[in-house]
């Protein structure tokens, strides 16, 4: 049976479509979903593990770098005891809070 999915490499003929570009650069379900958090407040790493139910810290962690690696968060080190790292949303990920506005919006909609 074949799958209706598309893999990221069935997307390279689409190069020029600006939606195949955004989901790119946005990400899976976790990326949206930390992205949802950050737009509220930046979060310090734990913050955010305890924040989103059913994420483990191994995913959060390749969730971050994945999302600043497309400039959506900012990694900032605050020098203060204990040690703490926080992470903020960029110009970029600032930008996409009228589209988690419409995809909230959309699924208040279609919420059972």
């Amino acid at each position: 049976m074949q799958s209706n999915a598309m893999s990221f490499e069935a997307l390279k003929e689409h190069v020029n479509c600006p939606i195949v570009s955004a989901i790119k650069n946005i990400g899976g379900l976790w990326n949206l979903i930390i992205i949802r958090y950050l737009s509220e407040k930046p979060m310090g790493f734990n913050e955010l593990l305890k924040t989103v139910d059913g994420l483990n810290s191994k995913t959060l962690s390749r969730v971050l770098k994945n999302l600043q690696a497309n400039d959506i968060i900012v990694r900032k080190i605050i020098n203060t005891q204990p040690f703490l790292v926080q992470y903020s949303l960029t110009e970029k990920g600032e930008a996409l809070k009228p589209v988690l506005d419409a995809l909230r919006t959309w699924g208040e909609s279609f919420q059972s």
